[in-house]
């Protein structure tokens, strides 16, 4: 079915998440990511949330139909065709465990693009006092999927910038995939999408087997980029942004390139073990 753009604008339940520390460590752990600063819970101020984590309770909004405007008009082979596009997350404050925090979702864009019909959804998350925590634009693209209506590009993304063709990286980072670290993600995120996991499903959505999810290469690399660039402080980490590109099939090792530091931000890019682009235009500041 065709994806309507008249959904613009559109808002849907607001819904809460606990975020405790058994979660938080357990995100840091499925990233191989072992920063006292996730995981001791003897220190004074607690642990903190990686900053990739909003995804944790991003995703399953994602997935409602009460939650996400339009989610039911999407059919179930047509959802599992969805690929995720770009990732934009801004971060008001860092997260800390023992929060109750509420997340609304909002559709900003729906416009044709060459591949399928590209989406775009904010989810806007805010604490128990109201003050707002995180801001994640979040773009997917239905492979083989039309549009009804009228295209509408997101208006309201903050600026963006990239670094130039050709850039030569300054470091390059290995990074060790095992033939198990989708599933310890899955599990580890609650992030729940049987491509990620099940051959047979991922085969029915014309992929070549399981590949490691998009937000979990993302989250390597800023581990890499935080330890390499941020003093190892993922508390400074104020946006991420990037576009997801090539597949990451597993086992396999991918490579975590920074290119360029400008001011308050870090230009990286991340390429699969056949040196296609798996991340691209990655940008943390902090």
């Amino acid at each position: 079915m065709p994806v309507p753009s008249s959904r613009v604008g559109k808002s849907g339940a607001r819904v809460e998440s606990r975020v405790d520390a058994r979660w938080l460590m357990a995100y840091a752990a499925g990233l191989g990511d072992d920063k006292p600063c996730y995981l001791d819970t003897t220190a004074a101020e607690g642990i903190v949330a990686h900053p990739l984590f909003p995804v944790c309770f991003e995703w399953p909004i994602f997935l409602s139909p009460q939650a996400l405007p339009g989610g039911e008009s999407i059919l179930p082979d047509e959802v599992i065709r969805g690929v995720h596009a770009t990732h934009d997350l801004v971060l008001h404050r860092p997260i800390r465990a023992d929060e109750t925090l509420a997340t609304t979702a909002t559709v900003v864009g729906v416009e044709r693009r060459p591949p399928g019909a590209y989406q775009v959804v904010r989810f806007d998350t805010q604490d128990a006092a109201g003050e707002p925590v995180c801001t994640t634009w979040y773009g997917t693209i239905y492979r083989g999927v039309g549009v009804e209506g009228p295209d509408h590009s997101p208006t309201d993304v903050p600026p963006g910038d990239r670094v130039g063709e050709g850039a030569v990286p300054t470091q390059k980072i290995p990074v060790e995939v095992s033939a198990l670290a989708a599933h310890v993600y899955t599990e580890c995120a609650r992030i729940w999408n049987p491509i990620h996991t099940d051959v047979a499903v991922a085969e029915r959505a014309g992929l070549p087997g399981i590949i490691l999810h998009g937000t979990a290469t993302l989250a390597l690399a800023v581990s890499r980029v935080v330890e390499e660039e941020c003093g190892g402080d993922p508390t400074r980490v104020r946006r991420v942004t990037g576009r997801f590109g090539a597949m990451v099939p597993m086992p396999s090792t991918i490579e975590v390139r920074i290119l360029e530091r400008r001011g308050e931000s870090v230009f990286f890019e991340v390429r699969n073990a056949e040196g296609d682009l798996a991340v691209r235009d990655g940008r943390i500041v902090a």
